[in-house]
């Protein structure tokens, strides 16, 4: 009797190394594949690197340096005004950010003998054929079944004349800066910008914001004030409306010239958004189609317009969050394997850093209309909100917006302390397409700031100010 013919494991490539390449990496390992793992830099991409882990760990410390300076509390408590040690704090972030790097990536590669990993520059020769130039040197050549580009995505750099010849930052170098200098300028006023500009304003910086229109201008426009006015009370300059036409560096000072005057700054820190990582890779001969950023354009089941070419992540046209992209990256290795998995974002959630931290998910009311949907809304304010009068900390809103006719929910946003911790509840009540008067009917842990989200949905119905405590 003979034995049956054995079937070769299928060759998956992986183009990166952060969060999308390594969950479709593993995905892709756990189904029976064989993975090639490109990487031309740091193993572990952009959030553990420089991005999400030490951007939050450095608004942390900006946060209790601010509340030993200043709170609500100050009348009973003593301040003081810290000393900012940054190389410590410096220090103390990169420890977390290379222990997360080694846990959650390097080690588990090494532990993968299905994954060989490769360092160098990835060039594509055709569609089924990668050339690599070797950070050690030479050329491998490298052929694939399946291939998933994971590049991510780089700080953009405005088109400002002057500007590329200083040295100005990007949030790369803001987070890894061993010093606190004593003016900043921000130009941007998207979600890096807003977090690290107060940042380094709690840190100890003066900080000047120029904002092309006004800050987090695509959200529902009540947060973009909440934001400015919480900037204004911690000396934080928000210039709405202002753009940089030069700029210019001499004598260890920036010179802005802008429709509002001249500004003047010891460090310059650019947060303009972020490009694709698709560059120099030669996309065009394997027939992979990019859109007018350079990202790679993608269907639901992340697949490119080369059939056996798949992408995740920040360098195609998803928004830009670690967790789109390592949903992405594990839906992108199950079809690889012959699946039909795709990614929905409609109760995607987002979280700005800020304090009072923004959340949002679902629909604004603004968004909404615009898809033809007749909507019913109601924002409370939060002194209705038992939390955040024990915290003597009122900043914000949390608005819920329905459908007018079934009352189900549609989007939520929230302006708090906070606001991260709230937004799951409300993206999973959207999920089960729950009505506010379903929501309101729910239990909440009283003196939390996710009560709001119940107090909000009995607005609908309800006078919340002439409600008692605990009303259910």
């Amino acid at each position: 009797m003979n034995n049956p013919k054995a079937i070769p494991a299928l060759q998956i490539t992986v183009i990166g190394s952060g969060a999308a390449a390594m969950a479709a990496a593993l995905t892709a390992v756990e189904g029976g594949a064989r993975v090639t793992l490109i990487e031309r830099g740091t193993i572990g991409g952009t959030c553990v690197n420089v991005g999400c882990v030490p951007s939050k760990i450095m608004i942390r410390a900006a946060h209790v340096a601010h509340l030993r300076r200043e709170s609500p509390f100050d009348g009973g408590l003593s301040t003081t005004t810290p000393a900012v040690l940054r190389k410590r704090l410096l220090a103390q972030q990169q420890g977390r950010v290379d222990e997360l790097r080694h846990a959650k990536y390097e080690s588990i590669l090494e532990s993968a003998p299905a994954i060989s990993v490769l360092r160098g520059n990835a060039r594509f020769r055709d569609s089924r054929t990668l050339s690599v130039d070797m950070a050690e040197g030479g050329e491998r050549i490298v052929a694939f079944d399946r291939c998933l580009v994971a590049t991510g995505a780089s700080p953009a750099i405005a088109p400002i004349p002057g500007l590329r010849g200083t040295p100005y930052w990007t949030s790369t170098e803001a987070l890894l800066s061993d010093t606190i200098p004593k003016r900043l300028a921000v130009i941007g006023s998207s979600v890096v910008a807003m977090e690290l500009a107060q940042a380094f304003a709690r840190l100890g910086s003066q900080v000047t914001i120029l904002a092309r229109h006004t800050l987090l201008n695509r959200e529902d426009p009540a947060i973009g004030e909440v934001l400015t006015a919480a900037f204004h009370l911690e000396g934080i300059d928000v210039l709405e409306h202002t753009q940089a036409s030069q700029v210019s560096y001499a004598n260890d000072e920036f010179v802005l010239s802008t429709n509002r005057g001249e500004l003047r700054a010891e460090q310059l820190l650019v947060a303009t958004g972020r490009t694709p990582n698709t560059q120099g890779m030669n996309l065009e001969a394997a027939g992979v189609t990019l859109d007018e950023r350079g990202g790679i354009q993608i269907n639901q089941g992340m697949r490119s317009s080369a059939a056996d070419i798949y992408a995740a992540g920040d360098c195609t046209d998803q928004p830009q969050f670690v967790y789109v992209a390592a949903a992405a990256g594990t839906r992108a290795a199950l079809n690889m394997l012959g699946g039909e998995a795709k990614l929905n974002l409609d109760t995607m959630p987002s979280v700005v850093f800020t304090d009072p931290q923004v959340a949002t998910v679902g629909y604004s009311e603004a968004q909404a209309q615009h898809a033809g949907l007749e909507t019913d809304s109601r924002t409370l304010t939060l002194d209705n909100v038992p939390r955040a009068l024990a915290n003597f900390d009122t900043r914000g809103f949390i608005k819920l917006v329905a459908d007018a006719g079934s009352g189900r929910l549609l989007g939520v946003q929230a302006v708090t302390a906070d606001a991260g911790e709230i937004i799951q509840t409300a993206a999973i009540a959207i999920w089960a397409q729950m009505t506010v008067q379903e929501l309101a009917a729910q239990l909440f842990p009283y003196l939390t700031m996710v009560e709001g989200l119940k107090l909000a949905a009995q607005a609908f119905s309800t006078d919340v100010k002439q409600l008692s405590c605990c009303a259910g």
